[in-house]
Parts: structure tokens; C-alpha cells; sequence
């Protein structure tokens, strides 16, 4: 049996580009992460609205 690493929600926000699809990893309070898929014309508009909140 493999060791089993414990989840945890610490670590940095991942992005990586999977086949024809945008998936985001956020870590999570409480432990786990939160993975959202995105495709291209989703992360552009996220990426508009990100920058309206942040500068």
C-alpha cells in the first residue's frame, strides 16, 4: 500500500492547462482544495473581473 499524504489546504493557488480545459486549484480552509475548470473565454473574463477588484 502507498503512504498516504495528508490533505491539507496550505501551499500556493495552481493553474495548469489539462488537455482543452483551464483547471484552478485553491486551497481551502479546513483542508483540501477547491478545483475549478475553466475554458479559455471563462478564464479571460475571470481574469477582466480579477482585475477590476484588484488594479
Amino acid at each position: 500500500m502507498a503512504a498516504m499524504k495528508p490533505r491539507t489546504g496550505e501551499g500556493p493557488i495552481e493553474v495548469a492547462k489539462e488537455s482543452r480545459v483551464i483547471a484552478m486549484r485553491i486551497p481551502a480552509d479546513g483542508g483540501g482544495r477547491l478545483v475549478i475548470e475553466l475554458n479559455a473565454t471563462e478564464a479571460a473574463e475571470l481574469l477582466e473581473a480579477l482585475k477590476g477588484v484588484v488594479g
